[in-house]
């Protein structure tokens, strides 16, 4: 196990490039970025590729994703020209998945939903972490509120390895002006009440007045809006 305080420590009165900067250095070869291109992504996606710091980014490729996200994908390639890794569905889940019970069953309960992201999502990211010790994320504390008591750096059991959050203390106007100044690319479904983007069937805009994520999963409960990329979840859990 990596050691969390010492990690804490390297990164700590360092500004976000600076940290990604010494983890990379620390975790030569084994350190990942996941980005899913929204605002906040595409901010550490700019911190990482326009100064050269040699640490992986890979996307989770659901086969459901907007067609903005795919926009965005391509383009951040064009302006950087700098690879993003797809990692895939494993073929024989998904297809048992959608033979058994259709394409959208995720509507249904929400132990279908979990499914679909276990297949979807939580496979394909433990291919990606695999080998690695530190994974960068674009998680900031507002997101909701079960984030809040979040660190910036933190231990992963479930895929054994430290999770690092450069933005972590970003507001959202932070983000905002990040990408002004930078003239970053960004996903425009963001201008249109989308502040978290996902699947396309299981993302919708906020409306006034609502959660962040009330665009994710709306028709759960609102205690379950999370899908399990960022919990203690092993290969064990996943359906068969």
């Amino acid at each position: 196990m990596a050691d969390t305080i010492y990690i804490s420590q390297l990164v700590s009165g360092k500004d976000p490039v600076e940290a990604l900067r010494a983890l990379a250095g620390q975790f030569p070869g084994e350190i990942v970025f996941s980005t899913s291109f929204g605002w906040e992504d595409q901010v550490i996606s700019h911190m990482i590729f326009a100064n050269h710091i040699p640490i992986k980014v890979f996307t989770l490729e659901t086969g459901r994703l907007f067609p903005e996200t795919y926009y965005v994908w391509n383009r951040t390639m064009e302006i950087y020209g700098q690879p993003i890794h797809a990692y895939y569905p494993d073929n024989n889940r998904l297809e048992h998945m959608v033979n058994a019970k259709g394409p959208n069953s995720f509507y249904e309960s929400v132990d279908n939903r979990k499914e679909c992201c276990a297949i979807r999502k939580i496979e394909p990211l433990h291919r990606a972490l695999a080998g690695n010790q530190c994974w960068i994320t674009g998680i900031r504390a507002e997101q909701s509120p079960n984030r809040e008591d979040m660190s910036n750096v933190e231990w992963d059991e479930g895929n054994q390895l430290i999770k690092f959050h450069p933005v972590f203390n970003f507001s959202l106007d932070d983000v905002k002006a990040y990408i002004k100044q930078y003239n970053i690319p960004y996903n425009t479904l963001h201008d249109k009440g989308f502040p978290s983007i996902g699947c396309l069937p299981c993302t919708r805009a906020v409306q006034p007045g609502e959660d962040f994520r009330a665009g994710r999963w709306w028709w759960e409960d609102q205690s379950k809006k999370e899908c399990g990329l960022h919990a203690a979840v092993t290969l064990n859990d996943l359906k068969e």
